[in-house]
């Protein structure tokens, strides 16, 4: 199977041997969690966000455990975590790709610009996203300094629901051809900024566990809301399609 399409998202079962094909893809790649899609009946711009990504991955755990279970469907995980460290194994062999890191603040763009460096990419070009009204979201400042750039990959590194946003107003507005990943935090298990991932705890869904162990004020309340998921699930599973 190559698609689950899920109340109009189109989510691609991706499987690792094929990275080498992935990562020569352009346009927008989302890996929404569990929080992300518990939102998706309330959140209508970061919904339209997903259905409107190019690529979507199952990063969510659960949804990946509710297919299995109740509707016999098995599906690859491919998280955030996993797409960043081949993309980082990808870059360290292909030094000359150049890099547009969107980040949260000073200290995250610092530490992201550093790690980089130590892979060997020669160019980087950070930028320090101010907060977002994802209503009416718009950052000219942004798209004149990527199209200056013209970057090799644009990767957003800010929070879920608002990188989305930002990354389908820059595929809109763009007028050549890139990659743009949403991956968040996840580049902070790499360069430090959040507890590492061993690759065990990502197979067996255990990320959000070791996050919420890392920095429970920030974590416990966002990932509880993920259990909001099971009942979206339940309301749309008998309308899903499976594209072979």
């Amino acid at each position: 199977m190559k698609k689950i399409i899920f109340k109009n998202i189109h989510f691609n079962n991706f499987k690792i041997n094929e990275f080498d094909n992935i990562i020569k893809m352009k346009g927008l790649f989302v890996f929404p969690s569990g929080p992300g899609l518990a939102s998706i009946d309330e959140h209508d711009l970061y919904y339209n966000s997903l259905k409107k990504a190019d690529y979507v991955f199952f990063d969510s755990g659960l949804f990946i455990l509710l297919l299995s279970i109740f509707k016999n469907i098995k599906v690859n995980k491919f998280s955030g975590f996993k797409f960043l460290r081949l993309f980082f194994f990808y870059l360290k062999k292909n030094k000359t790709k150049s890099i547009f890191s969107i980040d949260p603040n000073y200290k995250f763009s610092k530490s992201n610009k550093r790690y980089l460096k130590r892979l060997g990419v020669k160019k980087i070009y950070n930028y320090i996203a101010p907060k977002y009204d994802t209503k009416k979201l718009s950052d000219k400042k942004l798209l004149k300094e990527i199209i200056k750039a013209k970057p090799s990959f644009i990767m957003i590194n800010i929070g879920g629901g608002t990188q989305e946003i930002l990354g389908l107003y820059l595929k809109r507005k763009l007028r050549f051809k890139t990659s743009i990943i949403c991956t968040g935090g996840a580049i902070s298990f790499f360069t430090g900024d959040q507890a590492p991932i061993e690759r065990y705890i990502d197979k067996f869904f255990l990320g959000w566990f070791v996050r919420i162990i890392f920095k429970p004020q920030i974590f416990f309340k966002r990932y509880l809301k993920t259990f909001k998921f099971i009942k979206i699930f339940f309301k749309y599973k008998n309308t899903m399609k499976i594209n072979y």
